[in-house]
């Protein structure tokens, strides 16, 4: 088994935790969400249910890291998840995780995460090398089995048929489809269409949010049987104007509310109305969850180089999305499969719908 974590970056990690006590003035934090657990053991799969809590807690003091976990999943974290370097120790499968890690603390009293969830949110944003490339190969392979399954794809096909042929290519990439979006011709009014057992007709949106190693790959696409509206076209240019707008603003030393003001912005600049930004989520920074936060009004995260970023602007009957990374160059589309259509969009390769 080839392990996912790198020695070098997870120094990095324990390095930035050692910061933020610091700066608290303490001497442990414990870590129990996913996304923080995730990204500190750099990769290693703390779940078993998609939709449940982890499998284990982490107790991180001046002297080391420990893991603590049920005493059913140990044997198999010990042989496949645990890094090197990390004391493992069990409780009994009907045991209290925390509060068996909080007693590990020199005092019994760990920082909370929680109480440091801004902190941590900081030090998950440059991402570091090992897990730069982790999350490139990651977001090209979900582009790629976007590619595929909408490529055979016909009108007949129904989005059920669609969100399980995608849910077959995620799971054998080794990946978990955390999210498997699709709607039909007829069910375009809908910004998260679960998909139904309608055929998808002749147009058609998929999403695809795809977690592997901790990371999470977001990726929308459009496919169509016929050339498209004029109304159509012209929604497509103009949404994908937006991104653009988005795109550039997404420069370091930005802070996230600002950026949000100039979504707002590109909205009515590019024909879509003053309320368009209210009926859906426009995304934000990316990585170990799915928006580590969304971007709103209030979020004033300033953004730093290497961090990495899902911006999804929609309009009526139109969405764009990719997963993207800031870097000295400017930004950079991970999750680009190169026989998708595509059109250079303010010296950026973007998608374009899928005609067959």
């Amino acid at each position: 088994m080839t392990t996912p974590w790198n020695l070098s970056d997870r120094a990095v990690k324990r390095r930035r935790v050692l910061d933020i006590l610091d700066a608290a003035g303490r001497d442990s934090l414990l870590l129990t969400t996913n996304t923080a657990l995730t990204w500190y053991l750099d990769g290693s799969r703390m779940h078993i249910s998609l939709a449940g809590d982890p499998v284990a807690a982490m107790l991180v003091d001046r002297d080391g890291d420990h893991l603590v976990t049920f005493n059913n999943e140990a044997a198999r974290i010990a042989a496949e998840e645990l890094p090197d370097g990390v004391d493992l120790h069990t409780v009994p499968w009907h045991g209290q995780l925390h509060s068996a890690a909080a007693t590990l603390a020199p005092d019994g009293r760990p920082l909370a995460e929680a109480d440091v969830a801004a902190e941590l949110r900081t030090a998950r944003q440059p991402f570091l090398p090992g897990e730069s490339a982790r999350y490139a190969r990651l977001c090209a392979d979900a582009a790629a089995a976007m590619t595929d399954v909408l490529s055979g794809t016909t009108p007949e096909t129904t989005e059920f048929a669609v969100a399980s042929a995608l849910a077959a290519r995620i799971v054998a990439m080794g990946a978990e489809p955390l999210v498997l979006l699709c709607n039909g011709a007829g069910r375009t009014g809908f910004r998260h269409p679960l998909p139904t057992h309608a055929p998808i007709g002749r147009r058609a949106m998929a999403v695809v949010c795809a977690r592997r190693n901790g990371l999470v790959a977001n990726v929308t696409r459009w496919v169509r049987f016929d050339a498209g509206t004029p109304g159509e076209l012209e929604a497509e240019a103009r949404i994908a104007a937006v991104e653009a707008d988005i795109f550039d603003a997404t420069i370091p030393g930005a802070r996230l509310d600002g950026i949000f003001a100039e979504i707002q912005e590109a909205y009515l600049r590019h024909g879509f109305g003053a309320d368009q930004w209210t009926l859906h989520h426009q995304g934000g920074p990316a990585g170990y969850a799915g928006r580590d936060p969304r971007a709103t009004p209030g979020t004033d995260d300033a953004v730093v180089l290497n961090q990495t970023f899902t911006w999804n602007p929609s309009g009526p009957g139109v969405k764009i999305e990719d997963t993207v990374q800031l870097t000295e160059s400017g930004i950079s589309v991970l999750s680009v499969d190169p026989r998708w259509p595509a059109a250079v969009v303010n010296g950026i390769r973007r998608p374009l719908t899928l005609e067959l």
